[in-house]
This record gives C-alpha cells, structure tokens and sequence, in this order.
C-alpha cells in the first residue's frame, strides 16, 4: 500500500495553526503549546504560505540570537524557504524530501491552499502500520490461513 499524504492529513484534525507575519515569537510558542504541535504556518493576508515557525526556529534563531521572544515578529525568524508536499505524494515521497532537506514539517498544499501539516511523526506512524499490516499478513499466509476463507 502506498498512503497518499492526503489519507493522512484525513485523520488529523482539521485546525490550521496558523498566524501573520507580525505576530511575536511569544504568540506563536504559545499557540504551539497550547495545541501540543512543533510547528506553525505563517501566512499573509491573503492566507498564502511566506514561511513556517518550528521549535528548530526558536532554539536557534530566538534563544542562541537572545531575542526578545515578546518583541519579535515572525517574520523575522522564520523559515522562510519551505518546503511544501501535496496531498497526492506518497509517504516514501515526503520522508525522501523530508530527509533530503534534514526538516521534521512539511506543509501539505494544493495549489496555493494550505491543507495542513504533516510531521515526520506522522510518516513513521503510517510506514510502521503498513510494515505491521504485512507482518500479519505473512504471518497468516505462514501458518496457512492466507486466502483459506471463502469469499
């Protein structure tokens, strides 16, 4: 089975955290704790994509630079070369972009408009329930009741 990002994004929740350019580094850490997420969306007014705030963000650019986290803007510390994945790709596809690039979120767009979020969390969950998926299945079709039943 090859899981489209799409499926994915299906069972996550629907909410898009996202906030402007202006908001400071201090709304954004606290939106990301509040949701329990490690990354937001930064979008212009026209709700496009200009770049995305992860934990990474913080750590290097806001507490090794010893910025003020309330007088920052986002637009000032975050990523804003990012990569995007659509919600065709496939899971091997997003985790090679993923590795190639060393990042933990991908934005799952279409076209212009943001969908949502996929973490590297997200890709290991999916390839682990398709490897278990095949376990049970050989180990079914091992032990001979593979294709037995009458259909």
């Amino acid at each position: 089975m090859r899981e489209r990002i799409g499926e994915i994004l299906k069972r996550k929740t629907d909410t898009i955290h996202a906030l402007g350019p202006d908001a400071s580094v201090s709304e954004a850490v606290h939106m990301m704790n509040e949701a329990n997420i490690g990354a937001v969306f930064v979008l212009d007014p026209e709700e496009h994509l200009i770049g995305i705030f992860t934990e990474r963000d913080v750590l290097r650019r806001v507490i090794d630079g010893r910025m003020d986290y309330e007088g920052t803007r986002l637009e000032d510390v975050m990523t804003n070369r990012v990569a995007t994945v659509g919600p065709t790709a496939t899971v091997e596809e997003a985790l090679r972009t993923v590795n190639a690039i060393g990042c933990r979120h991908l934005p799952v767009v279409d076209g212009e408009r943001v969908m949502g979020m996929i973490s590297i969390r997200d890709l290991t969950n999916s390839l682990v329930a398709v490897r278990e998926e095949e376990i049970a299945q050989l180990t079914e079709y091992i032990s001979g009741g593979y294709g037995s039943r009458a259909g």
